[in-house]
């Protein structure tokens, strides 16, 4: 299987981010080619059709926009909207470094989301993510990204864990997932000066937010180059996915919407997650630039679409009896659309049937995913957002395994599939 443009593009992107500030930095690069300067939510702003833009919160959470040339406040469009995650399951640094022992040099770290820890193990780890200068003014943030010097953390030897492929490995995170910076008294830089060289500032007048990643860069794998490996899939390809359509998509008949936020693996709740008024206060503000009144705003909400877009599980082949029978998505056989009765997934019929009637039109193959009914299934962005605005909402996806590990697999022609329905999506 010869490799392809989206898989090609999608890797750069994947090896561009590897937090979510810099996954964010790197959609910036691609929009401001072709997408007006940014917009600070604390200034006014003054919109045309035609025009489009974007805006950023936190440094880890964006909204692009563009509005159709046609665009006319006598006859409003509604809103379609892609949105995605930025943030990974991972391991982020503690604010002060762990006390040295028996001769390791170590620094603690905090678990984020539902990360799979022997994932962890005996990987070469590098340093990402925003430094801030501690004032009580504007402050002023900059990504940072440490790979010279890797951390590590070393697996105990089966030696001294002799029944551990008997009985499993169990790791305890305040314990067992403590990276190792090097030895005392063998000289070397420590981690605070290298934080300082990198950010320009003493340590003492710095304030961060840092994870660890996996420095093995994202590439193909198998025999035919038919699948993608790397860290930060779960959920960077859909972020991926989404700023290509958004960026190759002309716009007809909507107002095309992409949101990108941080912090879906822990809940959503925070100033830039979606469970935050970002995404609302941003399409209230956009009808209101237009010259649209509340009252037409909230009208159009109802008219809108929403796909949330988040990776799907695709079957295992060594563990075949974890899957619903005829709901099992395969690698390189399409988009998923994902379902629950529960509401975990925002989808029902009528957003399915919608949903499809895009992927027909796109020409893209589609594939369906529901949990075994006494095994739960993740949650997304979907049923948050689609509560919060009342808009009809659709949980899709491309299929992967390894979900929420360090490295992550998915098939290279799925990235494609999904790009090609979120244009036809978004043309409205």
């Amino acid at each position: 299987m010869a490799k392809n443009p989206s898989a090609d593009a999608l890797l750069r992107y994947l090896n561009e981010s590897p937090s979510p500030y810099h996954a964010v930095d790197a959609a910036i690069l691609r929009l401001s080619g072709s997408v007006t300067p940014v917009l600070k939510e604390a200034d006014p702003w003054t919109l045309l059709p035609g025009s489009s833009s974007f805006v950023v919160r936190g440094n880890s959470s964006l909204i692009a926009f563009r509005i159709p040339k046609s665009f006319s406040p006598s006859r409003p469009v509604p809103f379609h909207i892609v949105a995605a995650h930025t943030d990974s399951p991972g391991l982020r640094l503690k604010p002060r470094p762990a006390e040295s022992t028996h001769q390791y040099r170590q620094w603690g770290a905090e678990v984020y989301g539902g990360a799979l820890f022997n994932s962890w193990l005996d990987r070469d780890l590098g340093i990402a993510g925003r430094v801030t200068r501690i004032g009580t003014g504007s402050q002023e943030s900059k990504q940072i990204r440490l790979e010279e010097h890797p951390l590590r953390i070393p697996q105990l030897a089966i030696h001294l864990d002799r029944k551990v492929n008997e009985d499993g490995l169990i790791l305890n995170p305040q314990k067992h997932l403590i990276p190792v910076l090097g030895q005392t008294g063998q000289g070397g830089v420590s981690l605070e000066s290298l934080i300082e060289t990198t950010a320009g500032a003493p340590f003492g007048e710095l304030s961060f937010d840092l994870c660890l990643y996996d420095k093995t860069p994202a590439c193909y794998g198998g025999t035919g180059d038919e699948f993608i490996y790397s860290g930060r899939l779960d959920n960077l390809a859909m972020c991926h996915a989404a700023l290509t359509a958004f960026l190759e998509a002309d716009s007809v008949n909507a107002i095309q919407v992409i949101a990108l936020f941080d912090h879906e693996e822990v809940g959503s709740v925070s100033a830039q997650g979606a469970e935050s008024n970002f995404l609302a206060a941003t399409l209230e503000r956009i009808a209101l630039a237009l010259g649209l009144s509340r009252e037409t705003w909230l009208g159009l909400l109802p008219q809108s679409f929403l796909i949330s877009a988040d990776m799907a599980h695709g079957i295992h082949p060594n563990y075949p009896d974890k899957h619903e029978p005829g709901h099992f998505p395969l690698l390189n056989r399409g988009v998923v659309l994902k379902s629950n009765a529960g509401l975990k997934y925002a989808s029902d019929g009528l957003s399915a049937a919608r949903f499809l009637g895009y992927g027909q039109r796109a020409g893209v193959n589609l594939q369906r995913f529901l949990s075994r009914s006494d095994l739960g299934c993740g949650t997304t962005v979907g049923p948050g957002l689609s509560a919060q605005l009342g808009i009809p909402t659709l949980d899709a996806g491309t299929p992967m395994l390894s979900m929420h590990s360090a490295r992550e697999m998915c098939g290279a022609d799925d990235h494609g599939e999904m790009i090609a329905v979120l244009k036809e999506f978004l043309k409205g």
